[in-house]
């Protein structure tokens, strides 16, 4: 009421703004109104520090060591200090080299001019020997990673399977992919059958539609199915293909996958074996001539385009040395 009554005076007799700041008037009708400018804190409580509570004696060292302590910035040297205090001294990852290194192509082969023999792809039988088959040198010298994801594999699959499933699985995964070589097989060697063969085989027409336009870019094959040898390694394998990938002769190595590979780093060790393939080639006499390129074409089950994986001299290179520790490892521990 008394704020009321003080604006109704302001508005209506501004020249009375004077009276209300009489120090009598003040006095008697504003006995409990004051102007200020800021907050008025009197009324509150002052805060309680609950610190103040604990017992500083009692705790004085750990509070002097907290407030005492450097946060100097860490030096390369304390962070390996730390660090070998923790996990040991770091290991040195040598690059290794084969003890016994043979190059990958052959300074002694000859190639003859003019080739001898017909326009009908090479096609060698396996012989029979005791000599390890690259499959075999791979599969018995996967790093302990490899072997651990493919064991959990094939778990999972007896898992969602059951063991009769799973070797039912395997089976006509193998069967696939003979199939599908097959197919290969007869459509570099005549068109008109493979189209024919290509219509009824429903199993493998996925396969084949993935590769078709890989296909058109392979020509002049040299060797199909065909059986191979290092003389000087001793090792055998049997090759896909060996062909021309757009002007390139190349080992070409056939895969089927349900699942896309779309990088050379998914194909796990083809490249290592078909840089054992070249090698072998360019070292046995049966085959009057070398190659130094590789090819790794991944058809899919669904018909979706192959992902063919170029290897081009230096990439066959590497692989070359590193097929070459692996037939070491294995006949170490032969």
């Amino acid at each position: 009421l008394i704020r009321m009554k003080f604006l109704q005076l302001l508005s209506r007799k501004p020249g009375k703004l004077e009276m209300l700041f009489q120090i009598p008037f003040c006095q008697k009708q504003f006995q409990f109104l004051c102007l200020a400018t800021s907050t008025c804190l009197y009324s509150k409580k002052k805060k309680v520090n609950s610190y103040e509570q604990v017992d500083q004696e009692k705790y004085k060292n750990l509070v002097y060591s907290v407030t005492s302590y450097k946060t100097s910035a860490q030096t390369p040297e304390t962070i390996f200090e730390e660090d070998n205090l923790l996990y040991g001294p770091p290991v040195k990852t040598e690059t290794k080299t084969p003890k016994n290194w043979v190059p990958l192509l052959n300074p002694n082969k000859r190639i003859p001019l003019v080739n001898s023999h017909s326009n009908l792809p090479m096609k060698i039988s396996l012989p029979r020997t005791k000599m390890p088959s690259v499959t075999r040198v791979l599969q018995q010298t996967m790093s302990p990673q490899q072997t651990f994801y493919l064991e959990r594999w094939k778990q999972k699959m007896v898992l969602e399977l059951g063991k009769d499933g799973f070797d039912e699985y395997t089976k006509n995964l193998f069967l696939q992919g003979e199939l599908f070589h097959a197919a290969l097989e007869s459509i570099f060697l005549s068109e008109e059958i493979a189209t024919k063969e290509q219509g009824k085989d429903i199993v493998i027409s996925g396969y084949l539609s993935s590769v078709q336009h890989v296909l058109k870019d392979i020509s002049e094959v040299k060797a199909l199915e065909s059986a191979v040898q290092h003389e000087t390694l001793q090792y055998l394998g049997l090759v896909d293909c060996v062909a021309k990938y757009r002007g390139q002769l190349c080992v070409i190595d056939w895969k089927t996958s349900e699942k896309p590979k779309p990088s050379l780093k998914n194909t796990f060790d083809n490249p290592l074996q078909v840089a054992a393939y070249i090698g072998a080639i360019n070292h046995d006499p049966s085959y009057d001539f070398q190659v130094s390129c590789g090819l790794i074409v991944v058809a899919y089950k669904n018909g979706s385009p192959a992902h063919p994986h170029f290897m081009d001299p230096d990439l066959c290179m590497q692989y070359w040395n590193q097929w070459l520790l692996r037939l070491e490892d294995y006949m170490d521990r032969k």
